[in-house]
């Protein structure tokens, strides 16, 4: 990746929503080589989509917690299991697979505290292969919209 596709990215990732004309324009570039350079990123799996932005109140998800999981027997059948699992309950919205003491981050989000109880007792603590869980409720979030090229090392 050149300072071009950097840039690309980096405007994209700020407006995924910039047409193709407006984007070269910023870059000054052709708008046939910002196509032919969005595409290529494309393929290469570099701009893998584009996503909204959406309010998790607005989806009922005024509460969201990190929930450490540890499972057992630690094997790969085990994990690619829970991994799949997971991924699939509603109120799962990112689920990490860790290396260290914890196995699983799990990023949930739910309308209140007594859902999220609920989601831990009835549905989370009820899998055979969970053996623990902690939870940490999140009171804020700020995310990088745009990170940037790291320089090689």
């Amino acid at each position: 990746m050149d300072e071009l596709d950097a840039r690309i990215i980096g405007l994209i990732q700020s407006d995924a929503r910039l047409s193709n004309r407006e984007l070269a324009r910023r870059l000054g570039i052709a708008p046939s080589t910002c196509l032919e350079r969005v595409r290529a990123l494309t393929r290469q799996g570099v701009i893998r989509g584009y996503h909204a932005d959406i309010d998790p109140v607005a989806l009922n998800r005024g509460v969201q917690a990190m929930v450490s999981v540890q499972v057992r027997p630690l094997s790969r059948a085990v994990i690619d299991t829970f991994k799949a699992s997971a991924a699939k309950m509603p109120e799962v919205l990112h689920v990490f697979v860790l290396a260290g003491g914890d196995d699983f981050l799990l990023h949930i989000g739910v309308p209140d505290l007594d859902a999220l109880h609920a989601f831990l007792l009835d549905r989370l603590s009820k899998r055979r292969e969970v053996t623990g869980f902690r939870t940490s409720v999140i009171f804020q979030q700020v995310s990088n919209p745009a990170p940037g090229l790291l320089p090689a090392p």
